[in-house]
């Protein structure tokens, strides 16, 4: 299938085409929930809106399935194994699901584990530890007490439950400032899910939750802010996810949010340099000393490019090696290659 216009898909949302049935989703930002184009439910403003092809795609977003419409079921409702495990996720998201679990309902792991790879581009483990993970942080930023979190999240003991934070954030959920000068929240993104940390003004984080260099910018942030990051959503974080959807949606390749740019004074001017790249254009590290006027200054351009803290915004994914190969990127190469590929539609379109 060609992949839809935005505008085409929102119509069909408004609509309620059936037509797109199982072959395109729905995420709405404001809810962190996803769902069928023909769901009952009370449309969403285009601006926190975007679309996605599979079930998998949104669940890694940081989306969860809409219990009116149940988008999880549809592709897969037929499967005699897929079926009554998703109605079974769907009742407790919050629980430690484990092979054990599955034997007992009857089913051979390999088997489920093939079935959800086929329908939804992962295993079952692996949809139910993505739901358990997105409840517990959303108890947090709702405000939710730490303990209510674990138990939301299907922890069974507070240490195992900090443990699996910490190895997302670098810190226990109980580090977190109850008086916060920054604050913390989910960001869903097509390109998986985000943590960003702003405040009133500002945006001073913006990264993706898999990358290993995650929690020692994290830190660094932490100690800038004597301590006081916190939970909770700001302005800035609505701004910034709405900037994003439309980013992904192909609706526009700016961004207007306002940064905070913490590193040193040449770290600060190769962001500000990059951020004078169009979308759509690359520049080799080479191009970006000489821009700065210093053209022997090759490898600590690409160490500042490295330590960018805000993600996709910060664009150094548009800076290649000397010979056009992609080199590294802090979010995966993948994910490199599929922000170039995004923004040259931009550059197609003028």
């Amino acid at each position: 299938m060609t992949r839809p216009s935005f505008d085409t898909l929102y119509q069909a949302l408004l609509a309620r085409d059936a037509s797109y049935d199982g072959r395109m989703f729905v995420c709405v930002s404001s809810t962190g929930i996803f769902c069928r184009l023909t769901c009952p439910a009370r449309k969403p403003r285009v601006e926190n809106c975007s679309f996605h092809e599979t079930v998998a795609e949104c669940i890694e977003a940081g989306f969860r399935p809409c219990k009116r419409c149940r988008p999880t079921t549809p592709e897969a409702s037929a499967d005699p194994v897929v079926k009554p495990l998703i109605e079974a996720l769907e009742k407790r998201p919050g629980y430690r699901w484990g092979e054990p679990d599955l034997v007992r309902m009857g089913f051979e792991p390999s088997t489920v584990r093939r079935a959800f790879k086929r329908h939804f581009g992962m295993t079952f483990l692996e949809m139910a530890r993505q739901r358990r993970l997105q409840e517990g942080f959303s108890a947090l930023a709702g405000g939710g007490k730490v303990i209510e979190a674990q138990i939301t999240a299907g922890f069974e003991s507070p240490s195992a439950f900090r443990e699996a934070f910490a190895k997302i954030l670098g810190q226990p959920p109980g580090a977190f400032s109850t008086q916060p000068l920054l604050f913390a929240d989910w960001v869903a993104s097509p390109l998986g899910p985000m943590i960003a940390v702003t405040d009133n003004t500002q945006l001073h984080l913006l990264e993706f939750l898999d990358r290993k260099a995650f929690p020692a910018e994290f830190r660094k942030l932490q100690t800038f802010a004597k301590g006081r990051i916190g939970f909770g959503r700001t302005e800035v974080t609505d701004q910034i996810q709405a900037e994003l959807d439309r980013f992904f949606a192909g609706q526009g390749g700016t961004f207007e949010t306002k940064l905070a740019l913490h590193g040193t004074a040449f770290t600060r001017d190769v962001w500000r340099e990059l951020l004078r790249i169009p979308a759509g254009d690359i520049r080799s590290y080479t191009d970006v000393a000489k821009a700065l006027g210093r053209p022997e200054a090759v490898r600590a351009v690409a160490r500042a490019n490295g330590a960018n803290q805000i993600a996709v915004v910060i664009p150094c994914h548009r800076v290649m090696g000397a010979d056009g190969s992609l080199t590294g990127y802090g979010g995966g190469l993948w994910r490199k290659q599929r922000l170039i590929e995004i923004e040259q539609g931009y550059r197609s379109k003028g």
